[in-house]
């Protein structure tokens, strides 16, 4: 029978060590966000697009690597719930440009306290200079085809 504590060989693969630290993380966010009743990944939809000042749904998608459809889904709800507008563009009736209500921008600023205490909680559990750390290799990190060398290198 396994145990919780019991090792295994799955143990040392990479993919199921970063998914089980990236729900960690996604529970700890969340609680410190449903005090609002947003989760991490409506409040990043929502922070990058006040920073941005408004995105087409694929750029958002893109940007927080978030599949298109869900990306779509997630936008759908935040706009259904009044906090984003999704309106054609004027150049390409195609695309779908996504910005922010004032709803949004109000609830945006109320999530931003909340978020940074989720910042500041996980930096105590783990260190400022690891969690700097972290998110630099994380950002470095090669996924995916593996770079060609030319033989000319």
């Amino acid at each position: 029978m396994l145990s919780a504590n019991q090792p295994l060989g799955i143990d040392q693969c990479t993919c199921s060590a970063m998914r089980k630290a990236s729900r960690q993380i996604t529970r700890l966010y969340d609680g410190h966000l449903a005090p609002i009743g947003l989760r991490i990944t409506q409040f990043l939809i929502l922070a990058a697009l006040g920073e941005a000042e408004g995105a087409t749904v694929n750029v958002l998608a893109e940007r927080l690597d978030v599949e298109r459809t869900a990306m779509g889904k997630m936008v759908g709800f935040l706009e259904r719930d009044g906090y984003v507008t999704v309106t054609p563009s004027p150049t390409d009736g195609r695309v779908r440009i996504v910005e922010l209500t004032e709803e949004g921008h109000l609830l945006h600023k109320r999530a931003e306290p909340l978020w940074e205490k989720a910042q500041q909680e996980f930096e105590q559990m783990n260190g400022a200079a690891n969690v700097a750390s972290l998110r630099e290799g994380l950002r470095e990190m090669a996924v995916g085809e593996p770079a060609k060398v030319s033989s000319e290198d």
